[in-house]
Formats: structure tokens, sequence, C-alpha cells
């Protein structure tokens, strides 16, 4: 569904909200052709866009502030050898750690008011290592990264007539406006699925190749709750909840289904989600055993960048990958030179 051309003050204004939130939801993305070429995108005018009015909180991530770190294993049942000669598909149990987050800049947002929930996640498997980022939209807001940008600069102005221009310009906005209206909220990282939407090239051990998203649907059932009720829960109420669930109920799984597309389908576009009937293979499980901190936990120092691939995964010709890999290599440097003003143990938020 896309919005229509004219939309009344009240929708304008629910659309700026929703395209703030997405400021941070899926991370820091950037033009990758012509990097150093003038008028284009670069990862500095990238963060620049994602920076909150007041400045950048030092130390901390520049998307994706708020987060939690996690440690497990993921199970490959063998299935995935059909599809990719990466050893992370081989039959097996491997080390995993991650990071539950939210969607913005801001370390100190309440929870209730951020609607994208992502996980970051790196896989080793004998010596190979693959990283990735998802969020818990089942499409990106917007279909390049130019427009990621330009809807940043649009959702951070005043004037009204500037979200309107950016609609008009990038009507399959209209899609993820829908899902942030519409889809439930649930009170737990554990009930989300988190989705990798961009496409990548799984080659499998003949050589084949196959195009490919996947995602990780959860084990634990969704609740829905009102974004009311999950207010009153408390401003940082996700990160002890996570954490409490682990300990009493033990570990938390998700299980990997990875989909392949057919001729056709679109690759470049994270914004348009291939059919249902498109074929699936379930390809292990990720298991969460240990809840942690960020501050001195083990995912506060891993850049998840989606470019960190074993052999037999490939990026495809979706620009996002190698683009976010650009922004993230440029925020990792700035908070590594902050991070003496990161709070470690013992230390408050700032």
């Amino acid at each position: 569904m896309n919005l229509p051309g004219k939309l009344p003050r009240s929708s304008l204004g629910s659309l700026v909200l929703i395209a703030t939130i997405m400021g941070g939801g899926a991370a820091a993305f950037a033009y990758t052709a012509g990097w150093l070429s003038p008028g284009r995108l670069t990862p500095e005018r990238m963060i620049e866009a994602l920076t909150p009015p007041g400045g950048p909180p030092l130390g901390y991530r520049r998307n994706h502030a708020k987060g939690i770190c996690f440690t497990g294993t993921f199970e490959a049942n063998g299935n995935g050898v059909e599809l990719s000669r990466a050893r992370v598909f081989a039959r097996g149990q491997y080390a995993a750690l991650g990071r539950f987050n939210l969607g913005t800049p801001n370390p100190n947002a309440v929870d209730a008011t951020v609607r994208v929930r992502g996980l970051g996640l790196q896989i080793t498997a004998n010596g190979e290592v693959w990283r990735m980022a998802m969020i818990n939209p089942p499409f990106f807001a917007v279909s390049t990264p130019q427009a990621f940008h330009d809807l940043l600069i649009a959702s951070g102005k005043k004037d009204p007539d500037a979200m309107k221009a950016f609609i008009q310009a990038n009507p399959e906005f209209g899609h993820f406006a829908a899902w942030a209206k519409t889809a439930p909220w649930t009170g737990s990282y554990a009930e989300e699925p988190y989705h990798g939407l961009n496409s990548f090239i799984f080659t499998d051990a003949k050589g084949g190749d196959h195009a490919v998203r996947w995602s990780l649907l959860p084990a634990a059932r969704p609740v829905p709750i009102s974004q009311a009720d999950l207010e009153k829960r408390g401003p940082d109420y996700l990160e002890p909840e996570i954490a409490e669930r682990v300990r009493t109920t033990g570990p938390l799984r998700w299980t990997m289904v990875t989909t392949v597309a057919d001729p056709g389908d679109p690759t470049a576009d994270p914004s348009k989600a291939w059919p249902e009937t498109r074929r699936k293979v379930e390809v292990g499980t990720l298991i969460v055993q240990r809840i942690e901190p960020e501050r001195d936990g083990p995912c506060r120092d891993i850049n998840f960048d989606p470019t960190v691939l074993p052999e037999g995964i490939r990026v495809s010709d979706d620009p996002f990958p190698a683009a976010r890999s650009s922004v993230y290599r440029k925020s990792y440097d700035l908070r590594a030179a902050e991070a003496k003003n990161y709070p470690r143990t013992g230390a408050a938020k700032p």
C-alpha cells in the first residue's frame, strides 16, 4: 500500500515520528558508489544525518546505541549444505555472540518509543566468521541508500512539506509506515522475529549460486502488548526482562530460516519482500544462553559488519551491505576514540 500524495497534517505528524524512529531502524547506510565524488554520500555525511540535535552520545554506537550482549551457540542441522559450502552449515554446534538492541542513536531512549528492534549476531565456525545485523520489520523502509539518507534529513525538518516531498519521491515508504502503525508490539526481545533484509549469494559445493535472505524466528510465543502498557513497565524494561527470562526459564531459541529467490525476484531492493511461496530451508537454531550488560560484555567492541562473511557466502547486487560496512567502520572508529566517555562497570549511563 502506497501513501497518497496528499495527507492530513495529523497523518504527516505520525509519519514524521515513524521516520524519526526509523532513522535508527536498520543501521547507518550510505551510497556505495562514488564515495569521493562531489554530491555523493560519504560515511561522514550519513553519520551526521543520524546524529541527534544535541550531538552524539560519546563512546556509543552512532546507531542502535541502546543494547545488551548475549552469548550462546548456533546449532546447524546440516540442511544448509545444499545451499552453501560455508562451514557454519555443516551439522554441529558453533560459538555465537550478539547484541539485542533498539533502532535509535539515543542510548537513553524509552523502550516504548522505539518501533524497530534489532539483533546483531556473530557465528564462528572452524575459524570462519559470519556477522550479520537484523531487524524486526519484514522489509526495509526505502529502496536505496540515498533514499535512507533523504528520509533522515526530511524527518529532521520542522517543515511538513519535507516529508510530503519525501513520500512522493519514495512511495515504497508507505509499506513501512503501514507496518509501523499496525504491527503488534511485544514485551520482550525474546518474542521478536529478526530479519536479514538484504540479499546474499550462497554458493554450494558444486559451484551453484543461490540468492537468499534469512530470518530468525522465535520459539517464544509472541504476546501482543499495547505501546501504553509497555511504557508503564518502565523506560528500560527490555534489557532486564530478557536477562531475567534467561535466568529463570533457561536458554532462548530462534530458528534460522533461509528464503531462496526465484529468478526475477528483486535482490537489490530490501523494501520489496519476496512472495511467501518462495522455497524456505531451516538451517539451524540460535540458542541464547547468557545475557550480559554491554558496557563490559563480549559484544561491546564487535562491529556487526554484514560484509564479514565465510567462504561460500558473498554479497549480491544489493548495495546496502557494502554501504553499511563503510559507515559501521567510521562509527566504530569514532566510538573507539571516545572510549573514555563510555560508562564502564560501576558507572552510570550519561
